[in-house]
């Protein structure tokens, strides 16, 4: 409760003016079956004419109007409470996922955060809105109701508190039995959306494959279990209900029949029935009110427990401990100190074993290596993406874990494997590498990057409107895109993630003759699958089932390590070959 009530804060006027008004509204609900019951006693039965009427008639009027007010003001503020809670939490849950290590991300599906990002924000968001139209308008009807009822009648009053105990039990039942169902419904909404947005996302391969079909069974199979998971929940709403107004029927029955005979035997007027009975309604629609809240609270506190699941999730990767927050990468110096690294903790297998190597400001440094070797996994130690399990990643003769991390990743620009562009214009996808660039800045390192004469092919040139993940142009061109946007970031430690693999050799070429003639004094190094890649590096690191193999220039490695000698002969053959 402390955690969201910093969400309520904000909104305190709207949270206490909202169920006041209700209250108003209670206030008019139970007055009116007793004007009533005057006007049908005193001024029907005992013939006090029609002024006596009019005058009670427009107490109605007023009443209701009164009731109007307090209810829309009600209304008015419960949204308005509701929806700024839900707004607030909605963004501090995408600020602190945004906080989140590739290892905390991993323990989620994309689909799952996305539901807990959106449903299940918008099922407390519903709950807040009704608990404040309706927590103290149900017990307050309840108890004005039942006062009314006693104050008219108590003998007839008492057949009510008969059905009390029913309704009540078939409420903890529903409290009991929804709330497990509800959580395996928003399990199953997870799975879903996981499905469908893996599909949208690699539409193209499912194409491809022809796996349409495929596709179809297996949405359906998650659709269906859905439905039916959400079925198994809502039985519960759906044999609750009835009972609860058969429960309802029967008691004004009961009120009517012996109510009428009273009136028979001259124990109570037409009109004292008359306010009784809308009274025995208003008990029992309070009644039901309270049940539908405990029906969408079950539902609610599922998806308040998924939401803290998030909350409380140990974010391993932090600044927190930074020793040297104000510091910033200056020269791109790198060293990697006795480094161990695995990604799952229990595995006996290293990923990465005692690596131990330096990087001078300034040098082109090639990684190479079979696949799986850990060449990826070394360069993402360097910002941070990953924390070392033994040893130290120094840049700058400074731990990376002394950075924080947003002066250590302003300082180091990385072109992953999978090159990702977001919706809207080119330019504005260049410029998330310095949002103040100038034009003419991002014309001048498009150019070094390939891009600028493909760009300027398109109609639209820099405004081209790229499709989500930049579906509406090839492999090359969305690579040598994200090489240019990294290098708008003019970082001084440049890491290429076999960042041209879908790139032609000749224009590769041209992109590393323009890197050493206009680069800017960046430490870079390079991963790549081709040794044409590499081979002009200042120097060149082998790797191999996560060890270091060799080190050094071209030609010192085809004599001294094998595995390089290797790579470079399978590909001079490819090449005769081709």
């Amino acid at each position: 409760m402390k955690r969201y009530f910093k969400y309520v804060k904000p909104y305190l006027p709207a949270f206490i003016l909202g169920p006041i008004l209700m209250i108003v509204e209670v206030i008019g609900e139970v007055t009116i079956p007793l004007l009533l019951g005057k006007i049908i006693d005193e001024g029907v039965t005992n013939g006090r004419g029609s002024a006596y009427i009019i005058t009670m008639g427009v107490g109605m009027i007023l009443t209701a109007l009164l009731m109007m007010a307090g209810g829309v003001g009600g209304a008015y503020f419960a949204i308005k409470a509701s929806t700024g809670f839900a707004n607030d939490l909605r963004k501090d849950l995408f600020r602190y996922i945004q906080k989140f290590s590739f290892n905390n991300i991993d323990s989620y599906s994309p689909g799952s955060l996305v539901v807990r990002l959106t449903n299940d924000i918008t099922q407390i968001q519903n709950i807040i809105q009704m608990m404040m139209r309706m927590a103290l308008r149900a017990p307050g009807m309840l108890i004005g109701a039942l006062i009314m009822a006693f104050t008219l009648n108590a003998k007839l009053a008492l057949t009510i508190l008969c059905v009390i105990p029913l309704l009540s039990a078939a409420i903890y039942f529903i409290l009991k039995t929804a709330f497990p169902r509800f959580s395996e419904m928003q399990k199953r909404l997870d799975s879903l959306n996981t499905i469908t947005r893996e599909n949208l996302t690699n539409i193209r391969v499912v194409k491809s494959f022809v796996r349409e079909n495929y596709e179809e069974e297996k949405f359906e199979d998650a659709s269906v279990k859905l439905k039916d998971t959400t079925l198994g929940a809502m039985k519960i709403v759906i044999f609750a209900m009835p009972v609860m107004m058969l429960a309802m029927n029967f008691t004004t029955i009961a009120v009517v029949w012996f109510g009428g005979k009273q009136i028979i035997a001259g124990t109570m007027t037409p009109g004292v029935l008359t306010a009784f009975v809308n009274y025995v309604v208003q008990i029992l629609m309070s009644l039901i009110m309270v049940s539908m809240i405990v029906i969408n609270s079950s539902r609610s506190l599922a998806s308040a427990k998924r939401i803290n699941e998030i909350f409380n999730t140990n974010i391993d990767l932090t600044d927190d401990n930074a020793g040297k927050k104000d510091f910033t990468v200056k020269q791109g110096q790198i060293e990697f100190k006795n480094v161990y690294f695995k990604y799952y903790k229990n595995n006996e297998k290293w990923v990465l074993e005692n690596i131990n190597l330096v990087i001078n400001p300034g040098e082109t440094v090639g990684i190479i290596g079979s696949t799986g070797c850990g060449k990826s996994s070394l360069v993402q130690l360097i910002p941070r993406l990953y924390d070392t399990d033994k040893g130290e990643v120094l840049v700058d003769g400074v731990n990376v874990k002394d950075y924080s991390l947003e002066n250590l990743r302003n300082g180091v620009g990385i072109v992953l494997q999978k090159n990702v562009l977001f919706s809207g214009t080119i330019k504005e996808n260049l410029m998330w590498g310095d949002e103040n660039a100038a034009d003419g800045e991002i014309y001048a390192y498009s150019e070094i990057a390939q891009a600028h004469g493909f760009i300027s092919s398109f109609p639209e040139g820099y405004n081209t409107e790229l499709g989500q993940g930049g579906v509406n142009v090839s492999g090359g061109q969305k690579q040598r895109l994200c090489i240019a946007r990294t290098l708008l970031k003019k970082p001084k430690i440049l890491i290429f993630d076999d960042s041209t693999s879908a790139v032609d050799t000749a224009t590769e070429s041209k992109i590393r003759e323009n890197l050493r003639q206009k680069g800017d004094g960046a430490t870079r190094i390079i991963i790549a699958q081709r040794i044409s890649s590499v081979i002009d590096a200042d120097k060149i690191i082998v790797l191999d089932d996560g060890k270091i193999v060799g080190a050094g220039h071209h030609s010192d490695l085809m004599e001294s390590c094998s595995a390089y000698s290797e790579i470079y002969y399978s590909q001079i053959d490819k090449g005769k070959t081709a």
